[in-house]
């Protein structure tokens, strides 16, 4: 019962996204007080309902900037952003980057979609492979939420600066610090294709060994980063704890090529046997 009167709320605001919308409305739209309401839809959405809001309308406008060609500041407006420099501040609060250096690079942003509990994600395919150890010449992050490490990689255009010019396949590799309580991720290449300036730089040591290897479902530039966290999510709920196997010690890791515009991911999860 709660869900169905959430869902009529989302329903209500993606209809209204262009309009004021307040928690009062909503709340009524949901049958709930407005204290009650933000309280089971922070439960079922896992945001505030002016958060999802933010988002949803954010996430729009990006859509909209590629299918209309039109000015930013005009499709901003019309979701309730009063000025471009307004829109710039949340842009780069979500993403991590400008908008301008978004639409220079062409790089897929993490967009928010429509909430929906029943909404089927397609599952990545598994094989399982040997990979023998190698290098990593790469960057270190400091901000480790991973969408926003690849938003300024890529609008930075490290990967050509790394290579020299060369296309080269990029690498995220992540691990958790329990001493310092926090994911350490950098992004790079491969340490024999680094033949530009590696300035900044430091080498990351990848053991060789048995990993799982899953290749993302094929998305589009505005669905790539939701598929590659519905994945990572599959992963770890579904796939890991009834494979027979455990994490093993080491990086996970995360490869694509920006410029191959194939918008599917390959992530490798170390394992050992349980």
């Amino acid at each position: 019962m709660e869900q169905t009167r959430i869902t009529a709320a989302i329903a209500y605001i993606e209809e209204h996204l262009r309009e004021e919308l307040d928690n009062r409305t909503l709340a009524r739209i949901a049958g709930y007080s407005e204290f009650h309401f933000i309280r089971e839809f922070r439960k079922y959405v896992r945001l505030t309902p002016a958060d999802y809001i933010r988002k949803r309308r954010i996430s729009e406008i990006v859509r909209r900037i590629g299918e209309e060609k039109r000015p930013l500041s005009d499709i901003a407006f019309e979701y309730g952003f009063n000025s471009k420099e307004n829109f710039t501040r949340a842009f780069k609060s979500e993403h991590g980057i400008l908008p301008t250096e978004w639409k220079s690079a062409g790089c897929s942003l993490r967009l928010f979609l429509p909430f929906s509990p029943d909404r089927k994600k397609p599952q990545p395919s598994v094989s399982m492979q040997y990979i023998p150890p190698f290098t990593l010449t790469a960057y270190p992050f400091d901000n480790a939420f991973p969408p926003e490490c690849w938003n300024r990689y890529n609008a930075e255009k490290r990967s050509a600066r790394l290579s020299g010019g060369r296309i080269t396949e990029d690498f995220g590799a992540m691990i958790w610090d329990s001493r310092r309580n926090c994911l350490l991720y950098h992004i790079g290449i491969r340490a024999e294709d680094a033949l530009g300036n590696t300035d900044g730089t430091v080498q990351i040591a990848i053991s060789g060994g048995l990993y799982a290897v899953f290749d993302t479902p094929q998305a589009d530039q505005h669905t790539f980063v939701s598929v590659i966290r519905d994945s990572w999510n599959w992963i770890y709920r579904e796939w890991l704890p009834t494979s027979g196997y455990r994490r093993g010690d080491g990086y996970e890791l995360e490869s694509y090529t920006e410029t191959s515009r194939k918008f599917s991911e390959r992530i490798y999860v170390p394992l050992r046997k349980e």
